[in-house]
């Protein structure tokens, strides 16, 4: 059997390697098939990312399709059941890197379009399609920029579709309307080196540091709301000591970081660990990184229109969710855009052997074309 336009699309994205910064021409390839459409490219190239705008009309209400090319490395390629950038359908799935995280996502905008445009060649509004090759990376020459440059131009989006994978079980199951914030904290606490048999010589950053962290990872930061969980602390690198056993080590680092809700801020978490370091009598320097700031798209034009195509599409509900890692909707819903994410099932994702239902990549393009549809006919 012939394959559809969507899954052929995906397999030609999948095979071009774009590991992060790397697009690899995954937007050359899109571009080709959005410009027939009438959509006009204009290439945003920020330090070594590849950015694309295309937009088709000049009109609002701005509807946004946003994602990336870039994936992450494949590790061990010996593990792999198929090679990771020779996409390969096998008993009805899509294998390769960026199959579910976020390439069938991309292939499904564009089939979407091309059918909605068929049908309805004068929508209400405009469509643009906003593509990085850094979302998997540092995101600072991404979408963070693309959205600078539109708002130094006037360029104002109303609704945004991030193709992010947010199913769990079912496709449509899940969709994001929101993310937590992010905060980093890179940690370094000063003793003194020493003998281990002479511990009145020496200071022990570890002993020193472990009734802090020990409060820290028992502290309640809040109780989340109705649309966010509890944020959450969480150590994810500890290193000290010198490779000997009997050597008290000079420095402790650790690394950690708080997925949080709008219940606190980021000021508000800062101030809370400097406190409890100083309060425990640390010598210490601290880091802090904020990766992104909570956002919030709650039930309404857009957030309705995705549950009810959902529904008609796939025949199930579906439900709200906050949940997860960071998205590049933390760098559009600032700028007063309703966003959303609704893409494949996440189960596979950054994993060996990354996979996607061939069938639901069809039906993924079929929502996408049915949300076009209630929102711009």
């Amino acid at each position: 059997m012939a394959a559809s336009p969507t899954l052929s699309l995906a397999q030609a994205l999948i095979a071009r390697p774009s590991v992060t910064p790397c697009d690899a021409g995954c937007q050359d390839l899109l571009l080709e098939r959005l410009q027939p459409l009438g959509f006009r490219g204009e290439r945003l190239r920020f330090g070594e990312v590849d950015n694309l705008w295309a937009r088709r009309g000049e009109q609002g209400p701005l509807f946004v399709f946003a994602g990336h090319t870039d994936v992450v490395p494949p590790g061990p390629l010996e593990q792999w059941r198929f090679d990771p950038f020779t996409p390969t359908v096998h008993e009805g799935r899509l294998y390769g890197r960026g199959a579910a995280d976020m390439k069938g996502s991309l292939a499904a905008m564009v089939t979407a379009c091309e059918r909605f445009l068929a049908a309805h060649p004068r929508p209400r509004g405009s469509i643009a399609f906003l593509l990085t090759s850094d979302e998997e990376g540092p995101a600072v020459d991404g979408t963070r920029k693309v959205v600078e440059t539109l708002q130094g131009r006037g360029e104002r989006i109303d609704w945004c579709l991030v193709g992010e994978p947010s199913s769990r079980e079912h496709l449509g199951d899940v969709i994001k309307n929101g993310r937590r914030g992010s905060l980093g904290g890179r940690l370094v606490v000063r003793g003194v080196q020493g003998h281990v048999a002479y511990p009145h010589l020496a200071r022990n950053p570890i002993h020193l540091f472990a009734p802090a962290l020990a409060e820290l990872c028992a502290r309640q930061w809040d109780s989340g709301n109705a649309h966010f969980p509890p944020t959450t602390f969480q150590v994810s690198n500890l290193h000290a000591g010198t490779g000997a056993d009997n050597v008290i080590p000079p420095a402790l680092e650790a690394w950690f970081n708080f997925r949080y809700s709008t219940q606190t801020s980021a000021p508000r978490l800062q101030a809370a660990v400097e406190e409890c370091l100083q309060r425990h009598g640390l010598d210490y320097d601290l880091e802090w990184k904020l990766s992104g700031e909570p956002f919030l798209t709650p039930p309404g034009e857009l957030v309705d229109t995705v549950r009810a195509a959902v529904q008609e599409v796939t025949g199930r509900p579906c439900t709200l969710s906050t949940d997860g890692g960071t998205s590049d909707g933390r760098f559009i819903a600032p700028t007063g855009a309703q966003v959303v994410e609704l893409g494949p099932v996440n189960a596979t994702i950054h994993k060996i052997d990354e996979h996607v239902s061939v069938a639901d990549l069809d039906t993924l393009s079929m929502l996408y074309e049915r949300i076009l549809i209630k929102l711009l006919t």
